[in-house]
């Protein structure tokens, strides 16, 4: 089995897209990334401007090989409109009916709409499917979060490859997980490597530091109870200071970023944002008679275009 993140946190852009291949099938996994339209009360710099290119790149070259995708919820991070992506393939997405609401319910009723005149849209939630080398087990939803939590809910996706015996789970933004709900089902799938959205720890001020904790403690729930290997991203590398927030998961040697899984240094770039923008305010001047540089904004067709809800 091969587990390829495309884009991440700790690759410069809000993305959680993978490519896993098992024999000869390819599945692309919550084909979306972003850039945050204000951080620090900055706009993105020209860094993640040029981040988010080559990852939109990475998952239009990863979306050729598929032959399935999988979208686990309906944040903008989490999926692309384009029918190019999904043309003529079998897309697992989760239940636009069931456990749905606010603006994810509209961004629903759109894909759905797009993927049935372009693609074989099939219901995500509770789906299973046994093969000589391939099984697939969808999760029933799954909070984005604590228990009750406004945002929504995701499905998560168990890959097993029957002849090397490996067990892939993908569970996007469970946050930790901080639901015990979802740290029951991660450890009853017995994964040999688990690729989640760590806590939040960049909201901890508004969340509360128990939160933050419970999501550390689940995770390391996980850890023990079934030997498995952790890649963690997405919400946890937002902190700049997340490698000694995180330092009793690191410490297990058995939790990673996407970057370091992939051999890769960390470039959380939204983390830095206030740096690269102090660093561009001190670079010369251009010549006279120069073009100024563009403002580093996100119009709205751009969010559509490259999927820049955030929520």
């Amino acid at each position: 089995m091969k587990v390829i993140p495309l884009a991440a946190d700790s690759l410069g852009v809000r993305s959680m897209a993978t490519y896993v291949e098992v024999a000869d099938t390819g599945i692309l996994i919550d084909p979306g990334a972003t850039i945050a339209p204000s951080r620090f009360s900055l706009p993105p710099a020209s860094e993640e401007w040029d981040a988010l290119r080559r990852a939109n790149d990475r998952i239009s070259a990863y979306a050729a090989r598929a032959s399935m995708i999988f979208v686990s919820h309906y944040h903008d991070d989490h999926f692309r409109s384009d029918p190019a992506t999904y043309a003529d393939r079998t897309v697992l997405v989760k239940d636009p009916k069931r456990m749905v609401g606010g603006h994810q319910a509209r961004r629903a009723s759109e894909l759905w709409t797009m993927l049935k005149a372009h693609a074989r849209p099939t219901v995500a939630d509770g789906y299973e499917r046994r093969e000589h080398a391939l099984e697939l087990r969808v999760s029933p939803p799954l909070p984005h979060g604590v228990e009750g939590t406004t945002l929504g809910y995701v499905v998560a996706l168990a890959i097993v490859d029957r002849v090397e015996r490996e067990r892939f789970v993908f569970a996007s933004d469970v946050q930790g997980p901080l639901s015990s709900v979802a740290a029951a089902w991660l450890i009853h799938q017995r994964p040999t490597l688990v690729y989640l959205a760590g806590p939040p720890a960049y909201i901890e001020r508004e969340l509360g530091t128990a939160v933050i904790e419970r999501g550390i403690d689940n995770l390391l729930r996980i850890v023990d109870a079934t030997g498995c290997r952790v890649i963690m991203d997405h919400h946890a590398v937002r902190d700049a200071a997340f490698g000694a927030r995180f330092a009793r998961l690191w410490a297990t040697g058995r939790v990673v970023t996407a970057a370091a899984h992939l051999g890769l240094a960390v470039d959380a770039l939204e983390s830095r944002r206030h740096q690269l923008w102090a660093a561009a305010t001190r670079r010369p001047p251009a010549r006279a008679g120069a073009a100024p540089a563009p403002r580093a904004t996100i119009s709205r067709s751009q969010r559509l275009a490259k999927g820049g809800r955030t929520s």
